[in-house]
């Protein structure tokens, strides 16, 4: 089954932690992680001087997750259900979980609580390990 790294992981894994051990053995199992398009952003904008290079090979090593009118429409609704619900998910958590589940995954995450949809299979991987 496909797995999507959310960002908390993927920063983790730049860091040289625990997550990076953990995408390695996907790796050597031959099962290539997936990034989106918000994950890529959310890494880059947060890359300090001397970074960037292994940033970019860290992202290129993984598959690229749609964000098409499908996905769009699968977090708009979740934001509209869950705010209904009195509980605020972010645009961007959301389009994350709308591309694991488009991949027909789960999503690898160090924070579980901010994707509570039941479509989603969460896989809590802690960080700052």
């Amino acid at each position: 089954m496909a797995i999507l790294l959310d960002s908390t992981v993927l920063i983790d894994a730049l860091c040289g932690r625990e997550a990076a051990e953990r995408i390695r053995a996907l790796h050597r199992v031959d099962d290539t992680p997936y990034v989106c398009a918000i994950n890529v952003e959310e890494v880059v904008r947060g890359l300090r001087a001397g970074e960037g290079v292994p940033a970019l090979r860290l992202l290129g090593a993984m598959r690229l997750a749609p964000l098409g009118l499908e996905e769009g429409v699968r977090a708009g609704t979740w934001r509209q259900r869950y705010g209904r619900r009195g509980r605020t998910l972010t645009q961007a958590d959301c389009l994350i979980a709308a591309a694991a589940v488009s991949v027909g995954g789960r999503l690898a995450t160090g924070n579980p609580k901010h994707f509570p949809m039941p479509e989603l299979e969460v896989e809590h991987w802690p960080v700052g390990t």
